[in-house]
């Protein structure tokens, strides 16, 4: 069963298309990984699903709901969420607080003035004891190293309960003790049934971890299936020689 899928999907910046003509399938409740060299449209995806940037043209669905417009505030309706390239926290925010704005209102103004009970307390200390930020649970987010900071928004995700994870390069400048806590994020997800979309260019991750595998080069498909097929096909290695 697909829970996301795109049909001549476009998005053009002036007289560029940085996504064309894009038609691909996300089955539900595995990893699949996206991967492309340098400028082949890997975050510009994102950036659409997401609604960060408007599609230019096709539609995107989720889980049966077909959409020729995406508005970023209403992603999460649609059980979406997503982590950043360049990280994106409430950095003059506590640790503890950044996530339970994420488990109570969606807003910051709501979440200030909500108050958070119990149950709020217990799943934020869950979710910062998986991600090993609990002893960091009163620092301010912008005190935090790169990699804790990373962490500290994959666990912001996660209390987002979704059911379609668009992971962004999240393991970029992690220490390798950081990087086995996202694959065991990642891993913890499938086993759940949630769908994870990982944008990742380490090779060894994406055979790891993917179930399947999108090939992307100058915004269109260009191969897909298994990890360890796609990876080897003639095609896929002479974009990435030709980076």
């Amino acid at each position: 069963m697909n829970i996301l899928e795109t049909k001549n999907l476009d998005k053009h910046f002036g007289g560029v298309a940085a996504i064309d003509q894009l038609s691909i399938s996300i089955e539900k409740g595995k990893i699949t990984g996206i991967v492309g060299p340098n400028g082949s449209g890997k975050t510009t995806l994102v950036n659409v699903l997401s609604g960060f940037f408007p599609m230019s043209g096709g539609v995107v669905i989720f889980n049966g709901v077909e959409l020729q417009k995406i508005s970023a505030p209403e992603v999460a309706s649609y059980g979406v969420t997503r982590t950043f390239q360049e990280v994106r926290l409430f950095n003059q925010m506590p640790v503890l607080d950044n996530i339970l704005i994420a488990l109570t209102e969606r807003n910051v103004v709501g979440a200030l003035f909500k108050k958070h009970n119990a149950l709020h307390l217990a799943r934020a200390e869950e979710l910062l004891r998986k991600v090993n930020l609990w002893e960091k649970r009163h620092e301010m987010a912008g005190n935090l190293s790169y990699g804790q900071r990373k962490l500290l928004e994959i666990a912001r995700a996660l209390a987002m309960n979704a059911e379609i994870y668009l992971f962004d390069e999240p393991f970029a400048g992690l220490f390798p003790e950081m990087t086995k806590i996202v694959v065991a994020v990642l891993k913890e997800l499938r086993a759940e049934g949630k769908t994870s979309v990982l944008i990742e260019h380490n090779m060894d991750l994406v055979r790891e971890l993917s179930d399947h595998v999108i090939v992307m080069d100058g915004g269109e498909l260009l191969a897909e299936g298994k990890p360890h097929e796609v990876l080897a096909e003639k095609k896929v290695i002479e974009a990435y020689l030709g980076e």
